[in-house]
């Protein structure tokens, strides 16, 4: 037999084990099967134990009936009971529903108030389209109901009817204005609320409700200065919740419509003047007061007031009340800027608050307070408040800083300085495409070379092991290390200083010596140094062996480097100068129009400099050397490149294809058409996959692509996914043998992608080049891209097509994910 209520709630409480409670829950359950089946007067006891087993999650469908049967009872008790099963248990979709229809029907008519209230409260939970149109006539009848508790559920029930069946707000718009005239404030709450409903889903309906503004003005008035009535009051405020809804329909009336916001300015500027800030009651209304004052058309003073208001609010100990009033500025800082501008000092300060979303909200809104006239001050107060900021606040604040510099520069010289001090506090936030800037902006102010190259050396003394600090630092001493030892290009805002050649070669060591784990700056730093060996004759034997210390470095790169460079200073003296030649000035326009078309590839907050063409030493210097030299023979070039041993093009072409792409070892090497694999790009390799790479081989096919067009069609060389691989093609005119491909990858899925690495193995009458891809992070949801460039010579071109085989490495998560793909669709003349 099913036991009482509170004997089976305790009983459930009891279990211990989960397979415990569900042997209690199968036993009640049987029990109560039985006693609906043998027509036990106890249902209702039954039908509240449902109820508490439907919350703990256990099916309860058989209990359906039940509820119907209660609900058609005479009884108030049982039909409170049946209602509220029927909202538990069943939903919308439910075909039960229609069975009910008729007895809600006939509830709408009952003389207790109670059961016509139980009945709406069922049908506003409820109520499908079909029971809406069958019922909405009854419940408009209830708008007229003698009991304004009638009244006022009726009232939410035909929000419920015109949200299910919209064609309905032309009959009821009437009655609801009707209700705008009862006394009972709970009624005018509900009858507010469906006029609101009724304007926003009919413009019609609006225009006509715009005729009722007056009448709402005059509510809201009353409540202003009406007597205390307690049960109406709220911390000595008469019905905030019924003002709060009277503003959110004259928002609706005001906006686009000059007549009713001049109408209602006087009582809103009333509210604002009149309702005390300091109580919670008081503070919401205020707030939606501004709410309102923004959305109407508004004039000036009354803006200016809202604001105020708003300025009002940052001062209030209440995070909450703060945070609002920051987010409804962030939205307003276009309406009146001047009058928020008044405020910023108090802004500022929300920068210190414990609370990281009031620190977040304020940074929006200092960022949106920036303009020409206040960049300056403004910038000095966000670098100084930078300094002591937390590690969480500083990504987002690092990247507002380096918008306002670029944003409202004023002249080459402030920003030069600004994103300087920016680099040095926080330069692994800086993204990579405003550093490669920074170096565009240095390279064309040939006045500003001298200050540059000053300020940084001075800084490097407090330098915090910022990478991208150090590397723009090491760039700046190598292009132009002469300056300062020569004093050239002084500015009058500059301190004397006197600077010798081992000084700043110190320097370079000091930096060598605290950033021993930075392949980066390894690499920046024996670049400068050979280009110091031109310039400090003085020093050249003590670069020298600065050089040839990296001479076994484990860092393969570090490594080539340090040693061709010990031969460029030994064996070709002669074209020393010429390979450590300053860089000409880069193109700003050409940078900034490829920035614009996505050409350099954001990496995200964290800077890693891979392989940017602005940093490249040898970007601008090569052409050069190959014009030098084609005159004389007595010099070899495969001397200054890598030896042919070591990038593995006399080695087994097979072997390194199975090693590479994971192929059986039983396969023969006479059945693979794959005897050759080109040197995979240095920047993905295990030691020094973020140095700085020397190519341009992006650029030339961007250039060569912008120009003519899509000469051949895209094809998708690899779809997973994961991972998307895109090929574009292009060829030079004065070869037709040469095919430059440009490869676009994108990230489909919804993690992270880092450390990306293409490998490719083509046959042997094919010669394959890797340039360095634009970066080896990819963003989730195809939310950027990175690019690069394949050069493929092919030696049998017209005899037999292209093909090759790919294989895409990357980390998800911590894990190595390989995808790989034979490519054969190449378009036919490529």
């Amino acid at each position: 037999m099913a036991c009482k209520l509170r004997e089976f709630v305790q009983r459930v409480r009891a279990c211990k084990t989960a397979a415990e409670e569900r042997e209690v829950i199968a036993k009640e359950s049987a029990a109560i099967r039985t006693a609906f089946k043998d027509d036990n007067p106890k249902r209702h006891r039954n039908l509240l134990k449902l109820m508490f087993m439907h919350m703990l999650g256990y099916p309860t469908h058989f209990g359906q009936m039940e509820c119907v049967k209660l609900i058609a009872g005479n009884s108030f008790p049982e039909k409170k009971i049946g209602y509220l099963g029927f909202m538990l248990l069943l939903d919308e979709k439910q075909e039960l529903l229609m069975l009910v229809t008729n007895s809600i029907k006939n509830d709408f008519n009952n003389a207790n108030q109670f059961i016509v209230g139980v009945a709406l409260c069922a049908f506003a939970n409820l109520c499908s389209a079909e029971m809406a149109s069958d019922l909405a006539a009854e419940v408009s009848k209830l708008l007229q109901h003698s009991n304004p508790y009638v009244r006022k559920k009726a009232a939410l029930c035909c929000v419920k009817i015109v949200r299910k069946v919209p064609d309905f707000g032309e009959s009821l718009l009437r009655p609801a204005i009707t209700l705008l005239s009862d006394k009972h404030h709970g009624v005018l709450i509900s009858a507010i609320k469906l006029c609101i409903v009724l304007c926003q889903t009919n413009s019609t309906l609006l225009e006509q409700m715009r005729k009722e503004t007056s009448n709402l003005v005059e509510i809201l008035k009353n409540l202003l200065t009406s007597e205390y009535r307690a049960e109406y009051d709220c911390s000595g405020i008469s019905d905030p919740l019924l003002q709060i809804e009277i503003l959110r329909l004259l928002r609706l009336l005001g906006k686009a419509d000059a007549d009713s916001s001049d109408i209602m300015s006087d009582v809103l500027a009333q509210v604002m003047t009149n309702t005390d800030a300091r109580k919670v009651p008081g503070s919401a209304i205020l707030y939606e007061c501004v709410q309102t004052v923004v959305h109407i058309e508004a004039t000036k003073g009354l803006r200016v007031l809202a604001i105020n208001v708003l300025g009002h609010f940052l001062s209030n100990n209440d995070n909450n009340i703060r945070y609002v009033a920051l987010n409804m500025l962030v939205k307003i800082v276009a309406l009146d800027l001047q009058a928020i501008q008044r405020h910023r000092s108090i802004v500022m300060e929300c920068l210190k608050d414990a609370d990281l979303s009031i620190k977040k909200r304020a940074l929006d809104l200092v960022y949106a307070l920036a303009t020409e006239d206040n960049v300056k001050a403004l910038t000095k107060e966000l670098l100084e408040f930078l300094m002591n900021s937390s590690r969480d606040l500083k990504q987002d604040l690092t990247m507002k800083i380096c918008s306002v510099i670029q944003k409202f520069a004023s002249s080459k010289l402030w920003y030069i300085q600004n994103m300087i001090h920016l680099i040095s506090e926080a330069g692994e936030f800086v993204k990579s495409d405003s550093l490669y800037m920074l170096i565009v902006i240095i390279s064309n102010t040939p006045k500003l070379h001298g200050y540059t190259v000053r300020l940084l050396y001075n800084m490097v003394g407090k330098w915090k092991n910022q990478e991208s600090f150090a590397l723009i630092a090491i760039w700046c001493i190598g292009e132009y290390g002469e300056m300062l030892v020569n004093h050239a290009g002084e500015l009058e805002i500059e301190d004397p200083m006197t600077i010798t050649e081992h000084e700043v070669l110190d320097t370079l060591e000091d930096i060598a010596a605290k950033s021993k784990e930075s392949i980066n700056i390894r690499v920046f730093l024996l670049v400068a140094l050979l280009k110091l060996s031109s310039r400090y004759d003085t020093c050249t034997e003590r670069i020298k062996d600065m050089i040839e210390n990296y001479k076994h470095s484990s860092t393969l790169e570090v490594q080539q480097r340090a040693v061709e460079f010990s031969a460029i200073i030994l064996k070709y003296s002669s074209i020393r100068k010429v390979l450590a030649d300053r860089i000409p000035a880069l193109n700003e326009t050409v940078y900034e129009s490829k920035r614009a078309d996505g050409a350099v590839a954001a990496l995200g907050p964290t800077v890693r400099v891979a392989s940017p063409p602005l940093f490249s030493e040898n970007h601008i210097t090569a052409p050069t050397i190959c014009t030098k030299l084609s005159s004389t023979d007595s010099v070899n070039l495969l001397d200054l490149s890598i030896d042919k041993e070591a990038s593995g093009q006399t080695l087994d072409g097979f072997s390194m294809l199975q090693d590479l792409l994971n192929m059986d070892t039983r396969s023969s090497s006479k059945s693979s058409p794959y005897t050759g694999i080109s040197d995979i790009d240095k920047n993905f390799t295990e030691d020094s996959k973020e140095h700085p790479s020397t190519s341009f081989g992006n650029e030339q096919f961007l250039e060569m692509y912008s120009a003519q067009g899509p000469m051949f069609p895209s094809i998708v060389a690899l779809q997973t996914n994961r991972l998307k691989v895109l090929f574009n093609f292009s060829k030079p005119t004065n070869n037709p043998e040469i095919t430059m491909i440009h490869a676009t990858y994108l990230n489909c899925s919804s993690d992270l992608c880092t450390d990306l690495m293409l490998q490719a193995a083509v046959p042997k009458f094919l010669l394959l080049k890797l340039d360095p891809a634009s970066g080896n992070i990819l963003l989730p949801n195809a939310n950027g891209t990175i690019t690069q460039c394949l050069t493929v010579t092919n030696t049998l071109h017209g005899q037999k097509p292209l093909m090759m085989r790919i294989r895409v490495t990357c980390k998800v998560n911590g894990q190595e994910i390989v995808e790989q793909a034979q490519v054969e669709n190449f378009p036919s003349g490529v």
